[in-house]
């Protein structure tokens, strides 16, 4: 019996788990050091303030795995024999493959900072990192002040838990505005706004310099590099961003760049081993998108697809449109399509923003300047339905098509009986145009022709 190997219990190594047992009756062996189950990595936030435990962040009994003929290994695969297609432990002990896949995620950056190792210094990425945090920052009497550094998603999530034990914390982002190499301007002043209403104390344009020790070896402050100027601390965030997580493989034969290479099928250039995830890197990345993207949705399109290639036949990599959603504080996220900040926007590509006046509901539509033709948008505070949004990006509609029926779209609502006009109109003033809301109903989306 063929013996499928996968290194890594995350979205993506469990997701090309659970499709090559559906379509067949292969060995799986999947590997991890991290747990023993897989688990909802974004969940573990709440874990810490309390919403949920540990254990409520599995989505599947423990009886599952072998239900489902899964075998569960716990371990550190150290070093990959790509010619006797066997795996080597830390420990020693080996295992045979016929088929490997290698989906171990990513690592939190590091730059080299004096101190970034020290007690109390903690991320937000894997279970490890969740235990830390509850050891150095159990409550505001242990952990009185805690610096995060690095103004991305994790980084806001570290801020809103520190936050729910009533925790100081001082925010250091390297940008002119929170995020703003992502969001357009009035996306991240909105941003900017929020942090700072919720007590946390948002420091743009600041760099970490080093990270100072007390006598136990734990943090003690931090200086910033623009000013030399010192901030006392008990724990430190480094949420600088990811990278994927290879250097196992350093005397591979694998061949690597930033992640692991691969081509549309995945493969790497031994035949046989696969990568997928935040670890794989693409060749020649898919038109319009990038050829690492660490979000969940590609993972799990990428497992999808590494077991129909390794099942049933050989599948081409098709990530789709591009989506994502996060929480700033109060405020809800999401993304659909491309929407690109100023530093980044496209020469023909034009926005319409429009805000609440209470300034925590806003949306931002791309769109072509000539043709019109819908690109993307952002909302905050609003709940939109994926599927339609999903659906006018492969018809390529135009942004008047969207405006007039974005009704639709609206998840929930509220939004469309007290705000929709407010969006319209601002449109029409700005573009010297005259939409009129089409009264289509949700459940037309799947009639619609036009």
């Amino acid at each position: 019996m063929e013996h499928i190997a996968i290194i890594g219990n995350g979205i993506s190594g469990i997701t090309a788990a659970r499709h090559i047992r559906k379509l067949s009756n292969k060995k799986i062996t999947v590997i991890s050091s991290e747990t023993e189950y897989f688990f909802s990595r974004t969940a573990l936030m709440y874990v810490y303030m309390g919403h949920m435990k540990f254990k409520h962040t599995q989505p599947y009994e423990n009886w599952f795995w072998k239900k489902n003929d899964i075998t569960l290994k716990k371990g550190v695969v150290k070093q990959i024999d790509t010619t006797q297609k066997t795996l080597i432990f830390s420990d020693g002990e080996q295992l045979d493959f016929d088929k490997l896949i290698i989906a171990t995620g990513s690592k939190p950056n590091k730059f080299g900072w004096p101190g970034q190792d020290l007690k109390g210094v903690v991320s937000l990425y894997h279970k490890q990192d969740l235990e830390a945090i509850e050891a150095y920052a159990p409550n505001n009497t242990v952990c009185k002040h805690a610096v995060i550094v690095g103004g991305g998603l994790i980084g806001i999530e570290l801020a809103e838990m520190f936050h729910s034990r009533h925790i100081s914390v001082t925010f250091l982002v390297r940008e002119r505005s929170y995020w703003d190499a992502i969001l357009p301007s009035g996306e991240s002043k909105m941003i900017n706004h929020e942090i700072r209403k919720n007590g946390i104390n948002l420091r743009l344009e600041s760099n970490l310099k080093q990270i100072n020790s007390d006598a136990n070896g734990h943090v003690k402050s931090i200086v910033i590099t623009e000013t030399g100027e010192e901030i006392d601390c008990d724990v430190v965030g480094l949420t600088a961003g990811v990278s994927p997580n290879i250097g196992f493989l350093e005397s591979s034969a694998i061949e690597t760049n930033r992640g692991i290479l691969v081509d549309r099928n995945l493969q790497t250039n031994i035949k046989d081993i696969y990568a997928i995830g935040d670890c794989a890197e693409q060749r020649i990345a898919v038109e319009g998108r990038r050829p690492i993207e660490a979000v969940w949705y590609t993972g799990r399109i990428m497992g999808e697809t590494v077991a129909q290639t390794i099942c049933k036949k050989e599948t081409l990599y098709t990530p789709g449109h591009w989506f994502n959603s996060a929480k700033f504080f109060d405020i809800e996220y999401q993304t659909y399509g491309w929407v690109n900040s100023e530093q980044h926007m496209k020469a023909n590509e034009s926005h319409f923003h429009w805000m609440h006046p209470d300034q925590n509901k806003c949306l931002t539509i791309a769109f072509d300047k000539t043709t019109k033709k819908f690109l993307g948008i952002n909302t905050f505070g609003i709940r939109m339905r994926h599927e339609v949004f999903n659906r006018w990006l492969n018809q390529n509609k135009s942004v008047d098509y969207v405006l007039e029926h974005l009704k639709i779209a609206h998840f929930d609502p509220e939004f469309y009986k007290t705000y929709y006009h407010d969006v319209l109109g601002k449109f029409n003033s700005e573009n010297n145009r005259n939409l009129k809301l089409k009264n289509k109903s949700w459940s037309q989306i799947f009639t619609l022709k036009s």
